[in-house]
């Protein structure tokens, strides 16, 4: 095994991140079944990215710019050469790049209506959107997710 192996894998993660969906599941109809040969040529057009590939339930909280360099380090990690694929140290720039976003993502009614709609309580701060790879969802389904931040100390 390579350390680019790792790099590999860890596309891998990122695209079901981005997607929500598994990497390999057979209740997928054939041909989108295995999620890298299905959405990898997918990730370089922008209207697909986010009619096709992105997760309906983060639109909101990510903007176009982060979403675009996910996606692009996301092939960089897939590619089929493995000494064509960035190292985990680069991976991580990236990843701290996205992070360090201040654009704010564009609101969507949903996320506008459920913002204005509530006042907040006493005490609490408005709802803050969070970064793209810092995954908030639990479960079965998203055992795989990583806290980016701890492969970035380790990394370092």
């Amino acid at each position: 095994m390579y350390v680019k192996s790792d790099v590999y894998g860890f596309g891998v993660v990122l695209l079901e991140m981005l997607s929500g969906q598994r990497a390999f599941d057979r209740k997928r109809p054939t041909g989108q079944q295995n999620l890298v040969e299905w959405l990898k040529p997918l990730l370089s057009h922008k209207k697909k990215l986010k009619t096709t590939i992105m997760d309906s339930r983060i639109e909101g909280q990510y903007s176009s710019k982060a979403m675009v360099q996910a996606a692009q380090l996301t092939l960089k990690c897939l590619k089929a050469d493995p000494k064509n694929r960035p190292s985990m140290k680069e991976v991580v720039e990236v990843l701290e790049q996205i992070e360090a976003m201040k654009e704010k993502p564009k609101a969507t009614k949903s996320a506008f209506a459920s913002s204005h709609s509530k006042p907040h309580r006493r005490g609490q701060q408005p709802t803050q959107h969070r970064p793209l790879f810092i995954p908030g969802r639990r479960g079965p389904k998203y055992e795989h997710e990583v806290n980016i931040r701890k492969i970035t100390k380790k990394v370092k």
